[in-house]
């Protein structure tokens, strides 16, 4: 199984209101529940911090995190920190073989945010402890799979693409607009890379000099790349980016997150989507999903698989509307685990017709907007002064609690089957 994500940022002067907006999709093994939660800032007396394979030192004090991580792991695959740092991974292959044993990509990723207090702070963060510690071991739970790391690191003033093979590094800083797959992007371009980068594919052989050096043709993996599909979900990220450069706004990411090519079902497909869904073909789902605007100081996560069957719901690092985030869940259904609730009726309705698939994801998008419309005007600060009753109304009714997760459950249950219903096919 190979499991593929799609990571994407828009810096301030490629959007709509002049701040940064990241998106990422999480693609693992469809059993993989993730798991969304909150980490509060810490002062540490302990010496070492018990990452997924391996101990490192701890530091003094850990900023406060939002994380969707994969339940058995203690890293994450995105998240966002109290200084509005957003991290997202991918998994990438190249020549050299992964370590037996190491940090994940995923506790790099937390670790740079729970450490990193702007995204350069954090990828200095990254980069020492890949040196120090290296990258390797399974990524999978009960698994054999192993990869490197690419990542995109975000402010609100600057986004780094970084891509890793082993212990060796390069980074590129983001113009405006950037997205990052399965396969590594940066080429004979870049602004910094470990010291021995280009020395040591030279000892390698597999360049001769310097001046023809690429990072991504020299330590790519050409077969990982087309088995993965990256250049084309790659491609296709970048090229709505940039067709939507100077007005992105929260609904465009969301919608190329939820995304699917023309006449795509789950089962057959000619072009790979964004929105993963598994299938008897494909092994692999959007296990979760998340948003970020840097204006409103939201960070937006499904807390479920399939974003375009799922609603983001709002967190945020502001007293007293902190939530922890939701879940219980393992590698097995159990009804009191949101994540496993919805991913039933999502497998499901993965196999419906394509129209009512159609009709699901325009109920999810009119449900949408009116959150994010709520959220956005709400949380201007002028108008949060004059109507904190109203905020408060309004963090209610759509807070990531467990109880508001229940509701929208129930709600999204009964309208899918209103909607099957009406199509003539079998409800759940």
């Amino acid at each position: 199984m190979v499991q593929m994500c799609d990571t994407m940022v828009a810096l301030g002067k490629a959007t709509r209101d002049g701040h940064t907006i990241f998106g990422k999709n999480s693609d693992r093994p469809p059993n993989e529940a993730q798991i969304v939660e909150y980490h509060p800032s810490a002062d540490h007396d302990e010496e070492l911090v018990k990452c997924t394979h391996i101990s490192i030192p701890q530091i003094k004090h850990t900023h406060a995190i939002f994380i969707s991580r994969p339940y058995w792991m203690w890293g994450a695959e995105m998240g966002a920190n109290e200084h509005d740092v957003v991290i997202g991974n991918e998994a990438v292959f190249s020549k050299e073989e992964v370590p037996a044993i190491g940090l994940l990509g995923m506790d790099l990723l937390r670790l740079g945010l729970e450490r990193g207090r702007n995204a350069r702070e954090a990828l200095d963060i990254i980069t020492e402890l890949l040196e120090a510690h290296g990258q390797g071991g399974p990524c999978e739970f009960g698994g054999i799979l192993t990869y490197h790391n690419s990542f995109i690191i975000a402010d609100d003033s600057e986004a780094w693409v970084l891509e890793t093979s082993q212990r060796r590094w390069i980074a590129e800083k983001v113009d405006d607009v950037r997205s990052i797959s399965n396969g590594y992007t940066i080429g004979s371009e870049w602004n910094l890379a470990s010291s021995d980068l280009v020395e040591y594919a030279i000892g390698q052989d597999w360049v001769s000099e310097k001046e023809s050096f690429s990072f991504k043709e020299i330590y790519g993996n050409e077969m990982m790349d087309y088995i993965t599909e990256c250049t084309t979900r790659q491609a296709n990220t970048s090229e709505y980016l940039e067709q939507k450069k100077g007005g992105i706004a929260f609904e465009d990411i969301a919608r190329i997150l939820r995304s699917h090519p023309v006449d795509w079902k789950p089962w057959k497909y000619e072009n790979p989507p964004i929105c993963q869904h598994t299938s008897h073909t494909r092994r692999d789902s959007s296990t979760g999903s998340q948003i970020s605007e840097m204006s409103k100081q939201i960070h937006w996560f499904t807390g479920s698989s399939n974003p375009c069957f799922s609603l983001y719901m709002p967190f945020v690092f502001r007293d007293p509307y902190i939530y922890k985030g939701w879940d219980t869940a393992s590698e097995k259904y159990t009804d009191e685990s949101f994540w496993w609730r919805r991913e039933r009726v999502n497998r499901r309705q993965s196999e419906k017709n394509p129209k009512v698939m159609s009709e699901v994801h325009k109920y999810i998008e009119s449900l949408q907007k009116e959150i994010h419309k709520l959220a956005s005007f709400m949380w201007k600060k002028e108008e949060f002064q004059k109507n904190v009753n109203e905020f408060e109304e309004f963090f209610k009714r759509t807070a990531p609690t467990t109880e508001n997760a229940q509701d929208i459950d129930e709600e999204y249950l009964k309208h899918m089957a209103n909607l099957n219903k009406e199509a003539g096919i079998d409800s759940y």
